[in-house]
């Protein structure tokens, strides 16, 4: 199992809920928030403000078994990318176990 965290503009999160839903139905986690990446929050190169700008982003979650993570990261990479400044981050960590707290199902049958 590993858990799939995409950082991502807001515009784009019915889009990503939308692509996720083909893959999985094991539920997501979304948290909104501030922050920057390397353009410390300015949108375009000749943006020539200094200091660094709080951008609103949202980050999702979703725990997935191992096998479909490529899948996953390479369609919402190929769909909701475009290579423009903050399009987000993808980020894949293990998970080496989860438990289900209403019946206690543990492992990827916990998802």
């Amino acid at each position: 199992m590993e858990e799939i965290e995409f950082i991502i503009n807001g515009v784009k999160l019915e889009a990503l809920i939308a692509l996720l839903s083909e893959y999985s139905d094991n539920g997501i986690f979304v948290t909104q928030g501030l922050g920057y990446g390397r353009q410390h929050g300015r949108r375009a190169v000749s943006d020539d403000r200094e200091g660094v700008a709080l951008l609103p982003k949202v980050s999702v979650r979703t725990v997935v078994s191992s096998d479909m993570v490529d899948t996953i990261v390479d369609n919402v990479v190929e769909r909701l990318g475009g290579g423009t400044f903050g399009n987000g981050k993808i980020f894949v960590r293990p998970v080496t176990g989860a438990v289900r707290m209403r019946t206690n199902e543990r492992g990827e049958a916990a998802l």
